[in-house]
């Protein structure tokens, strides 16, 4: 029998396995359904847009339970065929597409919310961020930080994004934010219940090492935030202020501000005047005086005050990637951006702008400084790679997110997956340690 006879084979004997596991409805080898099933936000990224499709699925699994996401991984290691888990899709950079085929993990129908505790919530890994959000005030309480997606999965959230809403105030990473974690090995195991340093070994490293089943995260007491959109001339304006209102106490959940050509590609409102560039904060009620007055006495104008965790939420929709997302959707292909980070950000944008050709800044006052994400003019790999260099030349910290593989704590993962997948079989080609970026027509 030749390997692909072979792998075709075990590909049947698993649907049969998964139809008998699920119903007919928890499986599907429909090509439409494969394809839907391996992509996600990868076009937000020029360099990885002219490489895909990076990958196709041949069979996509639907557990609606923690219990079931394990067994259906169980019966696609026991068959030799690879398993890449799928939250709601909406990451960026291919790290949901199945690069070596197999099987797509779609948790999504895996959405219960198990359990809200003082101070936790615990979901299965197909749960929406705002569905976490909506059940933890109904008991008084919110998330200790969500993603600017609030519709992606706390799965998803958890094994590939890096921060989101609440980061001024706690940091980036999750840290502190995981309190536990189900996760899925590739050894037929089942369920493995892990707390603390142990379950931050499974955090964004796209589920490689273990497959994210249900999770346990921080709830911290609810506060009735304000949303306030205000504008300034020119940019110049809320890069002066950005920073002591990052520093109001208590502190922010979320400031933000663009440029006005940045302001411009945002969806309209009328806080959102266009000519202007566009500063919006998420704040305890008790400093939006405060802040109003920063923002005046810095020649901006106040446009609305919004409140309600609905307008927090919406307003949250509107920082980290997102605005940059509405830019490159204005001119597709025009652009491509960079995660950046440092004082320099505010202090001279000027120069910051200059060092790449020109440029377009999305800030957000960060946890210790200023962080955001920097759109130029995309004229092909090299020159993102020698724009990183400049900037980096000049103080801007950069992470190239232009790629698919595993970023954080990557050796840790090494080591940690060497013991819960021998045979390489989750999510592959994402976690290789000789990576050195994506290269047109390959996949590692």
């Amino acid at each position: 029998m030749s390997v692909a006879t072979a792998e075709r084979a075990s590909i049947a004997e698993l649907y049969d396995a998964l139809v008998e596991l699920l119903g007919p409805r928890g499986v599907t080898t429909d090509r439409r359904m494969l394809e839907r099933a391996s992509v996600d936000g990868a076009r937000m990224s020029p360099v990885i847009s002219e490489m895909l499709p990076l990958g196709v699925a041949e069979i996509v699994a639907f557990p609606t339970t923690a219990e079931d996401i394990a067994r259906v991984v169980d019966a696609a290691v026991s068959r030799g065929v690879p398993v890449t888990p799928r939250g709601k899709g909406t990451g960026n950079y291919g790290q949901a597409i199945p690069s070596h085929g197999g099987l797509v993990l779609d948790t999504s129908r895996a959405r219960a919310i198990v359990e809200v505790a003082d101070g936790v919530i615990t979901a299965d890994a197909g749960a929406p961020m705002a569905q976490l959000e909506q059940a933890a005030r109904e008991t008084g309480q919110q998330l200790w930080m969500y993603p600017s997606t609030m519709n992606s999965s706390v799965g998803g959230f958890l094994a590939g994004g890096s921060g989101g809403t609440g980061t001024i105030a706690h940091g980036a990473n999750h840290m502190g934010f995981v309190v536990a974690l189900e996760v899925v090995h590739a050894d037929g195991s089942g369920l493995h219940h892990v707390v603390g340093e142990e379950a931050q070994r499974y955090v964004h490293n796209y589920g490689t090492a273990g497959i994210i089943a249900r999770a346990s995260v921080r709830l911290e007491p609810a506060v009735d935030w304000r949303a306030l959109y205000a504008s300034f001339e020119t940019f110049a304006g809320p890069l002066s202020v950005l920073r002591e209102l990052g520093r109001l106490e208590p502190l922010p959940r979320l400031v933000s501000a663009d440029t006005r050509e940045v302001s411009a590609a945002l969806p309209q409102d009328p806080a959102i005047p266009r000519g202007r560039s566009s500063l919006r904060a998420i704040l305890h009620p008790d400093t939006v005086a405060t802040a109003t007055a920063l923002i005046e006495g810095a020649g901006g104008r106040v446009e609305d005050v919004r409140t309600g965790a609905a307008e927090g939420a919406k307003l949250s929709t509107l920082s980290y990637n997102h605005p940059i997302e509405w830019l490159q959707k204005s001119r597709p292909g025009h652009y491509y951006h960079l995660e950046v980070g440092g004082d320099i950000l505010a202090d001279d944008i000027a120069l910051v702008h200059d060092t790449i050709g020109g440029g377009l800044l999305h800030i957000e006052a960060g946890h210790t400084v200023p962080i955001g994400m920097l759109a130029a003019e995309y004229r092909g790999p090299e020159e993102v790679l020698a724009a990183i260099a400049r900037l980096e030349a000049i103080g801007v910290g950069v992470h190239n997110c232009h790629q698919w593989n595993v970023d954080f704590e990557m050796p840790r993962t090494v080591e940690l997956a060497r013991s819960t997948d021998p045979r390489g079989l989750l999510n592959p080609g994402k976690l290789n340690p000789d990576y050195r970026g994506p290269q047109k027509g390959s996949i590692r």
